[in-house]
This record gives C-alpha cells, structure tokens and sequence, in this order.
C-alpha cells in the first residue's frame, strides 16, 4: 500500500486535484469530498494501467509542508 500526495486546489465553483508523483494524474469535482473520491479512483486507475501496459510505478518523491510567515 502506498500513500500519494494530493494537491487540491478551488477552481471557480469548483475543486480540482492532482498527484505530483504520476503525471497527467487530475481530476475535478463539485465539491472537494467528490474531488477526493474521484482522486482516489483516478490513483487507481492510473497504476492499473500502468501495471497493465508494463510501464513502472513512479517513485513516491513529493512532500508537503507549511511554512509560516509575518
């Protein structure tokens, strides 16, 4: 099991999310809970396609972090 950075950003009226360590790996959603749910199926079936055609899982490399400022 591994566990994936996810960005979520609000877009208009809307929620959009991605996964910096697979690209190409977006999704949007009304509200941020659709964007989460539709995150999570997006992971899925970025790395069974990969899987499938043979390609490798890319490395988890991302972190996160806050930095406060005055």
């Amino acid at each position: 099991m591994s566990e994936y950075l996810v960005v979520y950003e609000k877009a208009g009226s809307d929620w959009s999310a991605y996964v910096p360590d697979l690209p190409g790996c977006i999704t949007t959603g009304e509200t941020q809970e659709e964007c989460r749910e539709s995150i999570k199926e997006a992971i899925d079936l970025y790395l069974a396609a990969s899987r499938e055609i043979g390609s490798p899982i890319p490395k988890l490399t991302s972190r996160a972090d806050y930095v406060r400022v005055a």
